[in-house]
């Protein structure tokens, strides 16, 4: 992953102004927080789009990994049949206090060794291990591409966009 870039979300400068905000973007609500908050979160809201465009939202366990986001979609769920014609996904922490809200495409993990470490860190999180070999049909990774964050207590001074930039596959 490359270091991300951080920006103003445009809903502070459009609602807000820049000329009003005392500290530079990041400066408030740095990276490592963000990666703080993703990865001790024990669930995450996760948005896929349904075939009709109405949106659907679902309480998630997932993993925060290295810069990737993984969860579980068994084929059959709404959010697996979702993603088969639409890959595009918002990752949202459970807490508005500290928000964080991933942006990207979500697509299918194989990679052996990535749901073997996974699947330890199941174990680590939820106190349970999956077969790596079964979690390779419904295992997604989302890099995201943007995240917006900002800490209710200062915002919008807090008010962060993050853009990355990622190496796709897996």
């Amino acid at each position: 992953m490359s270091a991300p870039r951080p920006s103003r979300p445009d809903f502070i400068r459009d609602a807000y102004g820049l000329h009003t905000l005392t500290s530079r973007p990041g400066e408030r609500f740095p990276w490592s927080r963000v990666d703080e908050l993703l990865s001790a979160a024990r669930f995450y809201w996760v948005v896929t789009v349904r075939p009709d465009g109405r949106p659907h939202a679902i309480p998630e366990e997932g993993h925060w990994l290295d810069g990737v986001f993984y969860f579980g979609a068994a084929p059959e769920t709404r959010r697996a049949r979702n993603l088969a014609t639409n890959p595009e996904v918002a990752v949202h922490l459970e807490s508005a206090e500290e928000a964080v809200i991933l942006e990207g495409s979500a697509e299918r993990v194989t990679d052996a060794s990535v749901l073997e470490r996974l699947a330890d860190a199941n174990v680590v999180k939820y106190g349970l291990r999956p077969d790596p070999r079964q979690q390779a049909a419904s295992t997604y990774a989302v890099r995201p591409r943007t995240v917006f964050c900002w800490r209710e207590s200062d915002y919008p001074e807090s008010a962060t966009r993050w853009r990355l930039q990622q190496a796709r596959s897996r």
